[in-house]
């Protein structure tokens, strides 16, 4: 492979959501279902191109299919064998597990532009072969689970001001649903694309109580279940642990284990925490988002919050889908590891890959 160029991506652009189908025989894989569509460059001046580097990859022609240079065309079946187009869906007639992937360099920024011969995809140590390597736009379905306990009196309006700025900057198609939680959650705005809508009712919440965080994500994951997109994720903005949920830890550990929804989280911590839960909340939330492909986010200075709500937006617009038939086709049920290596082209620093760490093979 010869080398690439290395370089910012100047061109100010405002990525959008996307979204993905593929067969449900192969739950808890990734948030995507009968189809790889993923994410593409933002489109609006606004963005800062100092968070963002692009791989230039050599020149080519795509296949007709609409996947970048070089990947292999899946089987397709019905209308998606006409064409591959941002939104549509691509049925597939094998089972495939599809795995969403984002790529950052050692400043934290994400790395655009690399190709399918770029990675390598093990499942329980065993090499699998890559057959799809594809990003498209297509919107997405979003849940908000909102913090509004008595520790988050002061954070409150910074807090829903980088909601609503994370939700801003969405594809005009995603849907979002919203979860404030204290003793307990509850639904603040169901499913909708209304920006107008869900401000309105965020501007009525008040802050009070203790914090049942646990309780809130595991009713967020059950929440995806009425959502219109395949593609989901779960944006968790809290202060601290949880000392209020009836859940338990490992209770919502396993339903996430089960889930197709990446957990992303902006954590307001205290550095002097006073209790054993608050100590724990942020331990917590990085190991849920990182199982799930997500990451977590802290915030050092609430004013900063909007910008890091922003870029999880970004973050979910640049990133890569490889798909792959497992060569272990049991329906067995057990936990498979999936682990992504890359190679990056020469000239480019050491990279990491963030992607869902496994998924439950089917029973049936």
């Amino acid at each position: 492979m010869s080398a690439k160029p290395y370089r910012r991506d100047d061109s100010g652009g405002r990525r959008r959501l996307h979204d993905a189908r593929w067969s449900r025989p192969w739950r808890a894989l990734v948030p995507f279902a009968l189809g790889i569509l993923l994410l593409a460059t933002r489109a609006s001046s606004q963005d800062d191109p100092l968070n963002k580097v692009h791989v230039t990859p050599p020149p080519a022609s795509a296949p007709a299919t609409g996947a970048p240079a070089g990947a292999e065309a899946p089987a397709v079946t019905g209308a998606a064998a006409a064409r591959a187009r941002p939104g549509a869906f691509i049925r597939m007639n094998v089972d495939m597990v599809l795995v969403p992937i984002t790529v950052t360099d050692p400043m934290n920024r994400l790395v655009t532009g690399l190709e399918k011969e770029d990675f390598q995809l093990y499942e329980n140590n065993g090499e699998q072969k890559i057959s799809t390597f594809v990003s498209e736009d297509a919107p997405v379905s979003i849940g908000i689970i909102f913090d509004l306990s008595g520790s988050m009196s002061s954070k409150l309006i910074r807090a829903r001001d980088s909601i609503l700025q994370f939700i801003k900057t969405a594809n005009p198609e995603d849907e979002f649903f919203v979860i404030g939680f204290n003793d307990r959650p509850e639904l603040i705005e169901d499913f909708t694309s209304s920006v107008e809508d869900i401000e309105a009712r965020l501007a009525t919440v008040k802050s009070g109580h203790r914090t049942a965080l646990l309780d809130a994500i595991y009713y967020g994951v059950q929440k995806m279940k009425e959502a219109k997109h395949e593609r989901k994720a779960l944006l968790v903005v809290s202060d601290g642990g949880d000392n209020r949920s009836r859940y338990t830890e490992g209770e919502v550990r396993a339903q996430v284990r089960e889930s197709d929804v990446e957990i992303y989280s902006i954590g307001i911590f205290d550095p002097y925490a006073a209790t054993p839960e608050e100590r724990t909340g942020p331990a917590l939330l990085n190991e849920l988002s990182e199982e799930t492909g997500g990451r977590l986010y802290r915030v050092d200075d609430i004013s900063e919050m909007g910008d890091i709500a922003e870029k999880i937006s970004t973050e979910l617009r640049n990133q890569y889908v490889i798909g792959y038939t497992p060569k272990d086709m049991n329906r067995d049920g057990k936990w498979r590891k999936v682990k992504v290596k890359l190679n990056p082209p020469p000239g480019l620093p050491q990279l990491t890959v963030h992607a869902r760490t496994g998924y439950y093979a089917p029973l049936q």
